[in-house]
């Protein structure tokens, strides 16, 4: 398949109409179009097209019990996807809409087994980027839409790496500039009793809880899901966000994570500021910043195979805020390999 990479803006600010235009035809017709978001780059079909979505999957190589996330430009859609619109969901509209929320409600007849991967519910958000939401808006369609690479590896953020995956795969990509999020959205479930995050992003659980008051976090988040159970949002069962490296996650400080990877033959993942501590280091953010790593890690994962790193060793972000969404993706990517360094004699710098 020919692959056209076509530039959706003209200006700094104006969006280029015949790119918009030739998405939304492409999309019209049944096929797949990488599109921006603010979070990570999308790869977009036909919501209610089951043959278009099944070719989100083909193009991917990703497995058929993996939902997609719909994505709309206007709330007024929302009725067209589900059964209900509970006061939770409107309240997390006002709040967050549009941005990096997803929620999950009852699906409509509308959706497919394919989009929902067989589920009675669906996953939808309004996305904030303004050349998702044109190209949403001028093909008059919700758009089922994952990250435009392919399944496993690291999500991309900027459209030379959606053209790295998918060119020979997909009719088009549109470059719409690097993603501001840097990881993909926050997944919430409103179909259960007490609202549940099943995916951290740049929405964060404290933020939620300030909306609708109670919010548990789904025990998928840090740990592997368990053997048996369904995933009833994209990011919950398969290993993600992986670059050919095998990462370990080291936990400690920063004296305890030089102590421990001091003899070994690897890469690390580290801390901005820290690189030169380390023969070969590729950063990923400041300490205790989880917007800054965030907007960073993907990235950082897919230079270390640019740097032909074998075993990779990652500094440790801290689970709270946007921290638990990149620990989220990067547990992920070390395939849960996890470690806890100890601490070395005193007297030996430390974080």
């Amino acid at each position: 398949m020919h692959t056209e990479m076509l530039s959706a803006w003209t200006g700094e600010h104006e969006l280029k109409t015949a790119a918009i235009e030739r998405a939304a035809e492409l999309l019209r017709a049944g096929e797949t179009v990488a599109i921006p978001t603010e979070t990570v780059y999308g790869l977009a079909a036909n919501a209610f097209d089951e043959t278009a979505v099944a070719k989100i999957f083909a193009a991917k190589g990703r497995p058929q019990d993996n939902p997609l996330i719909v994505h709309i430009a206007a709330f007024e859609t929302l009725g067209e996807l589900v059964t209900e619109v509970p006061q939770g969901a409107k309240r997390l509209a006002d709040a967050f809409w549009p941005g990096p929320l997803t929620m999950i409600l009852p699906k409509s007849g509308k959706i497919s087994h394919a989009v929902s991967a067989g589920l009675s519910t669906v996953a939808v958000r309004m996305p904030k980027h303004p050349v998702a939401r044109a190209v949403i808006e001028a093909a008059g369609l919700p758009l089922a839409a994952p990250s435009a690479n392919l399944s496993g590896s690291p999500s991309p953020t900027n459209a030379k790496y959606v053209w790295d995956d998918l060119h020979g795969r997909v009719p088009l990509i549109l470059d719409g500039g690097s993603a501001q999020v840097g990881v993909e959205s926050t997944v919430i479930t409103l179909a259960d009793v007490v609202p549940r995050v099943l995916r951290p992003g740049g929405v964060t659980v404290e933020q939620l809880r300030e909306v609708l008051g109670e919010v548990e976090v789904d025990d998928a988040v840090l740990h592997q899901l368990k053997a048996g159970v369904r995933a009833a949002s994209p990011g919950m069962k398969y290993k993600h966000y992986a670059p050919r490296a095998e990462i370990t996650i080291v936990e400690g400080t920063l004296a305890a994570f030089c102590a421990y990877v001091q003899d070994k033959d690897a890469f690390v993942l580290c801390f901005s500021g820290e690189e030169n501590l380390f023969a070969h280091a590729v950063a990923y953010g400041k300490a205790h910043d989880g917007e800054a790593q965030a907007a960073r890690l993907f990235d950082a994962l897919r230079e270390l195979d640019e740097q032909g790193a074998k075993t990779v060793y990652a500094r440790c972000p801290d689970k709270t805020g946007v921290g638990l969404a990149v620990y989220n993706r990067l547990i992920r990517a070390a395939a849960f390999r996890l470690v806890r360094a100890p601490q070395p004699a005193e007297g030996t710098r430390q974080s």
